[in-house]
């Protein structure tokens, strides 16, 4: 029989089992920042990326979401986890993350708008702090965190309203909210720094490009919830996500 887990217990046992992806995420963030501001050519190539969005605004916004959200996870998995063979679930799951991260996507973008229009583009210590703060301690906490995990768990649940009702308790928000929000914190709170230390116009493309992994990171909480899989399962982030989309049915 599994043995309890307090919420603690279950924050740190994922941000353990994701620490390794998180740090080559991170690193790869940290790299793309110093490169910007050391290298001419390598800035004008994120800078007309830059341009690019803004030209597209809305319509990139969407895409880059379905893509890093949705499409990049499920192509993982049906690659090395599936033997490249789709199979229907691959695209039951896509009619719920496709149209799952193109709403998230919208809502990070609004975030950041808000966060420049507050405190400016400038790029300093106390700018970058303001912004971190309103979107870790602010964002997250109060939207972000719960409204994904809810819709998770709504699919794992088989669509059930029984888990909506749920989740407007203290008890829900403690025992899911709470362990969720410290795994992530150790990843995009680092995250944050170098999103927010590049000009506005680059901050959603950097964004979509750690979606990915937040999606894996937060499949595999939901899916831990859900007791689908033992906390220190190997390959904890593809297992999980692999193994809750077999079933749908949640154990209580």
């Amino acid at each position: 029989m599994q043995k309890s887990r307090t919420p603690l217990t279950i924050g740190w046992e994922a941000a353990k089992a994701n620490a390794l992806p998180g740090f080559v995420l991170q690193g790869v963030m940290l790299s793309i920042l110093i490169a910007y501001y050391t290298s001419a050519r390598f800035a004008n190539s994120l800078d007309r990326l830059a341009h690019y969005k803004q030209q597209h605004d809305l319509a990139f916004v969407i895409a880059a979401g379905i893509l890093a959200g949705a499409l990049l996870p499920e192509l993982f998995l049906i690659f090395f986890f599936q033997k490249g063979k789709p199979s229907e679930q691959n695209f039951r799951n896509l009619a719920f993350t496709v149209p799952t991260w193109a709403i998230d996507a919208v809502l990070v973008d609004l975030m950041y708008r808000a966060n420049m229009i507050w405190f400016g583009d400038a790029v300093t210590a106390s700018v970058v702090f303001a912004k971190i703060c309103v979107d870790q301690l602010g964002y997250n906490p109060f939207l972000a965190a719960p409204g994904e995990v809810l819709v998770y768990e709504w699919k794992n649940d088989g669509f059930s309203w029984a888990s909506v009702r749920r989740a407007l308790s203290w008890n829900h928000y403690r025992e899911k909210i709470v362990p969720t929000l410290l795994a992530t914190w150790v990843v995009w709170a680092p995250l944050m720094a170098i999103i927010y230390s590049l000009p506005y116009p680059l901050q959603f493309p950097l964004f979509a490009l750690a979606l990915t992994f937040w999606v894996l990171l937060l499949t595999y909480m939901t899916n831990r919830f859900a007791g689908k899989i033992e906390a220190d399962a190997p390959l904890a982030l593809a297992v999980a996500d692999s193994a809750g989309r077999d079933s749908v049915e949640s154990t209580d």
